[in-house]
């Protein structure tokens, strides 16, 4: 005879109806990667990615075999371009999820000659146009845009109300964070905007990240690490130890031998083995000093700093490994906002 099983109602359980899967992931901007690492840590995955910098798609390539990554300039593919390569890989009607953070050079208080005509600060209104053009083919569940606290500066306000006014528009009720790269276990002092859209009328609570704990000064991030391999013209990666990334640049300069570097302004900052790292935003080669002031930061050293866990290599020369650090959104950051989306997603 058959034995009885109990059914869910005598038990008093009910079957709990499964969560469908999470909307696939398109990333603009994208950079090395920093933005997408979060999503694929919290289960989303990424679809496709689109970055001018043909060194940084060659790194997402690597570090995301299992994605579609573009080198190409998006202002010159344009909406109905990269709808058209997006919908050659995912079936129409699909749900999706696009991220990304246009460069912020022209919003960034560090870049003193910024204005508002800077060309640059036309990004988040072609952002919101694909976006536009992708929703006539997919169900976009949500947007993420991420980009510096000066973008809400008054110089840009017209900027930064036209991109909170397009995402409206489209359907998306908005949530608005300052986020700071310390409070989600990143030794860096870097804070952001972060805009979490989610598409309106289907009762998304408003997205929440939560704090997470890691590393909080320098030393413990990269305290314990070998020296780092010095740059010569014949250097192959082979015979850079511990990681690909660890190698710098000669300490050439004198002051590297008097270590009076610690108030040297921006191409001669001293990091602080105690405290956090100030927000890695390198210029051509002004990589900070290591603490011990006798060389600057090796590549990989700086990748720790933002939060990079160890597996991840970068591509490319020095100039543009320091571009793709420097642009990166910290990793544990980026996990904190995507797990906060897929709650809100799961109700």
């Amino acid at each position: 005879m058959a034995k009885k099983t109990r059914s869910s109602r005598a038990t008093g359980k009910s079957k709990r109806k499964p969560s469908p899967p999470l909307p696939k992931i398109i990333s603009l901007f994208s950079g090395a990667g920093g933005l997408d690492h979060g999503f694929r840590a919290a289960g989303f995955e990424i679809s496709a990615a689109f970055d001018i910098s043909e060194a940084a798609i060659k790194t997402h390539k690597r570090n995301f075999p299992n994605s579609i990554a573009i080198a190409v300039d998006l202002i010159a593919l344009r909406p109905t371009g990269v709808s058209k390569i997006v919908a050659n890989n995912l079936k129409r009607g699909s749900r999706i999820g696009i991220i990304g953070g246009p460069p912020c050079q022209g919003f960034s208080r560090a870049n003193t000659t910024a204005t508002a005509a800077d060309p640059r600060n036309e990004l988040p209104k072609l952002y919101i146009d694909i976006v536009r053009k992708l929703q006539k083919i997919f169900k976009v569940e949500f947007v993420v845009f991420e980009n510096v606290l000066g973008i809400k500066d008054k110089k840009h306000s017209a900027a930064y109300r036209n991109l909170m006014k397009g995402l409206r528009k489209l359907g998306f009720d908005v949530t608005e964070k300052e986020l700071c790269a310390t409070d989600f276990g990143v030794p860096q002092t870097r804070r952001r905007i972060v805009l979490a859209a989610m598409r309106a009328g289907q009762k998304y609570e408003v997205i929440r990240p939560r704090r997470r704990k890691g590393h909080f000064s320098v030393r413990d991030a990269i305290g314990k690490l070998p020296r780092p391999k010095f740059f010569s013209p014949n250097l192959d990666g082979k015979d850079i130890p511990h990681h690909p990334n660890h190698w710098t640049m000669n300490p050439v300069s004198p002051r590297f031998r008097a270590k009076a570097v610690a108030h040297g302004g921006r191409c001669f900052k001293q990091l602080n083995w105690q405290k956090p790292s100030p927000t890695i935003a390198f210029g051509h080669r002004e990589i900070y000093v290591h603490p011990n002031g006798k060389r600057r930061l090796s590549i990989f050293e700086a990748m720790l700093l933002q939060g990079f866990p160890k597996s991840f290599v970068l591509e490319g020369n020095l100039s543009e490994q320091v571009e793709q650090v420097s642009n990166a959104v910290p990793p544990p950051l980026a996990k904190s906002v995507a797990s906060a989306i897929k709650r809100t997603l799961a109700g």
